[in-house]
Protein backbone atom coordinates (compact mmCIF):
# COMPACT_ATOMS: atom_id res chain seq x y z
CA UNK A 1 0.00 0.00 0.00
CA UNK A 2 1.28 3.63 -0.76
CA UNK A 3 1.85 5.99 1.64
CA UNK A 4 -0.02 8.46 0.15
CA UNK A 5 -3.53 6.13 0.57
CA UNK A 6 -2.60 6.13 4.46
CA UNK A 7 -4.47 8.04 6.92
CA UNK A 8 -1.90 8.25 9.40
CA UNK A 9 0.46 9.47 6.36
CA UNK A 10 -1.51 12.59 5.74
CA UNK A 11 -2.17 13.35 9.95
CA UNK A 12 1.26 12.89 10.40
CA UNK A 13 2.03 15.98 7.53
CA UNK A 14 -0.64 17.86 8.31
CA UNK A 15 0.81 17.79 11.93
CA UNK A 16 4.39 18.76 10.53
CA UNK A 17 3.10 21.16 8.67
CA UNK A 18 1.03 23.18 11.20
CA UNK A 19 4.09 22.69 13.83
CA UNK A 20 6.57 24.22 11.15
CA UNK A 21 3.99 27.51 10.19
CA UNK A 22 3.59 28.23 13.78
CA UNK A 23 7.22 28.00 14.77
CA UNK A 24 8.32 29.44 11.63
CA UNK A 25 5.49 32.54 12.32
CA UNK A 26 6.79 32.74 15.78
CA UNK A 27 10.31 33.37 15.21
CA UNK A 28 9.60 36.78 11.80
CA UNK A 29 7.34 37.98 14.55
CA UNK A 30 9.83 38.17 17.46
CA UNK A 31 13.46 38.50 15.68
CA UNK A 32 14.85 41.71 15.60
CA UNK A 33 10.75 43.80 16.56
CA UNK A 34 10.44 46.32 19.38
CA UNK A 35 6.79 46.17 19.48
CA UNK A 36 3.30 44.66 17.98
CA UNK A 37 3.53 48.08 15.63
CA UNK A 38 7.05 47.10 14.26
CA UNK A 39 6.12 43.71 13.01
CA UNK A 40 5.24 43.28 9.13
CA UNK A 41 2.13 40.88 9.01
CA UNK A 42 2.64 40.11 5.38
CA UNK A 43 6.27 39.70 5.39
CA UNK A 44 5.28 37.00 8.78
CA UNK A 45 2.71 35.37 7.15
CA UNK A 46 4.79 34.73 3.71
CA UNK A 47 7.79 33.34 5.44
CA UNK A 48 5.44 31.17 7.60
CA UNK A 49 3.48 29.91 4.56
CA UNK A 50 6.51 29.04 2.42
CA UNK A 51 7.86 26.99 5.97
CA UNK A 52 5.09 25.17 5.63
CA UNK A 53 4.72 24.64 1.79
CA UNK A 54 8.38 23.29 1.98
CA UNK A 55 7.52 21.14 4.90
CA UNK A 56 4.57 19.20 3.19
CA UNK A 57 6.85 18.85 -0.24
CA UNK A 58 9.72 17.02 1.90
CA UNK A 59 6.62 14.85 3.34
CA UNK A 60 5.56 13.89 0.01
CA UNK A 61 9.26 13.34 -1.17
CA UNK A 62 10.15 10.75 0.93
CA UNK A 63 9.75 7.70 -0.35
CA UNK A 64 7.47 4.58 1.30
CA UNK A 65 9.15 3.97 4.82
CA UNK A 66 11.67 6.85 5.04
CA UNK A 67 11.36 8.24 8.04
CA UNK A 68 13.97 11.61 7.58
CA UNK A 69 16.10 13.07 4.54
CA UNK A 70 18.65 10.60 5.78
CA UNK A 71 16.78 6.97 5.72
CA UNK A 72 15.63 7.95 2.30
CA UNK A 73 17.47 6.44 -0.64
CA UNK A 74 19.67 8.06 -2.65
CA UNK A 75 19.22 7.61 -6.82
CA UNK A 76 22.04 5.59 -8.18
CA UNK A 77 23.39 8.14 -10.74
CA UNK A 78 23.40 11.02 -7.61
Amino acid sequence: MSKYANKAFWVDTADRVIATTAQSAVAVLTAGTTSLIDVDFAQAAGVAGLAGLVSLLTSIAFRDGAQSPAEAPRHADA
